[in-house]
């Protein structure tokens, strides 16, 4: 039995891909640059919109923190945080590999989570204490033991360049039996249904990772920063793994 919480992050979720297809379809994108030099798409503005007024139907003491549209201060100790597309450089570019991101936080607590890839068919949900879903089918982390044996993806390289990381990940790639740069919200899609180990990623933005970290702890996985340190609102980097791995994974990046 879903919560009224994920019954209408579901919602939330399928309005926004009514946009977001229609959009990618009709190729009416309406690209612009945002201050950060990051790309924002008509799709993503209208989506976020369809999500923050789905939810707040719902639930109107509630607050919000998007990608698109900042913060919004709520009444009670729930906030939803939002990316309406994550990887719309993808999106621009007609790859399909994008997704929503939706989260619940309550407190300083994330305890939901839905990310929804339309064009690959991947609707990944969560809530805390209920486990992980891909589809409507029970997913969980994979149970390989060693870096030997493991498949790992990581995001931008430059990230790890910029803050000095470039050694570790180096160094952990070279030890795994397969490395790949998917990057974005799917890398975490492969984790909690088991098809990849771990994921590393040196720069992200809560918004980015807020709904798969409750995916991938409900699959059964281990979520932190680059140090080890729990997520928060103002989490920059970003170790996930099967659990099994995570120890071994951290001691890259913080040797000494």
């Amino acid at each position: 039995m879903y919560s009224d919480f994920l019954n209408v992050a579901l919602d939330a979720a399928k309005n926004a891909e009514d946009i977001i297809t229609s959009y990618y379809s009709n190729g009416l994108l309406n690209v612009e640059l945002k201050d950060d030099e990051t790309p924002v798409t008509r799709a993503d503005t209208e989506a976020e919109k369809a999500i923050r007024d789905t939810i707040q139907n719902s639930f109107p003491d509630h607050g919000f923190l998007g990608e698109e549209y900042g913060t919004q201060e709520g009444t009670s100790p729930y906030t939803w945080i939002i990316d309406p597309i994550d990887a719309t450089k993808n999106y621009i570019r007609k790859i399909p590999i994008f997704g929503t991101q939706i989260a619940l936080m309550k407190n300083e607590e994330l305890i939901l989570g839905v990310s929804n890839a339309p064009l690959l068919n991947e609707l990944l949900y969560a809530e805390k204490g209920k486990g992980a879903f891909l589809n409507g089918n029970p997913i969980e982390v994979s149970n390989v033991s060693k870096t030997s044996g493991a498949m790992i993806c990581y995001g931008g390289l430059k990230w790890f360049v910029e803050k000095d990381l470039f050694t570790g990940i180096y160094n952990l790639i070279n030890v795994t039996a397969r490395s790949r740069g998917f990057g974005d919200f799917y890398m975490y899609h492969l984790l909690a249904s088991g098809r990849v180990d771990t994921v590393v990623e040196a720069a992200i933005s809560i918004w980015d990772i807020a709904a798969i970290t409750v995916v991938v702890r409900e699959a059964g996985g281990t979520v932190t920063d680059i140090q080890g340190q729990t997520i928060t609102k103002d989490t920059d980097s970003l170790i996930a793994t099967n659990g099994v791995l995570h120890s071994e994974v951290l001691s890259y990046f913080n040797e000494g």
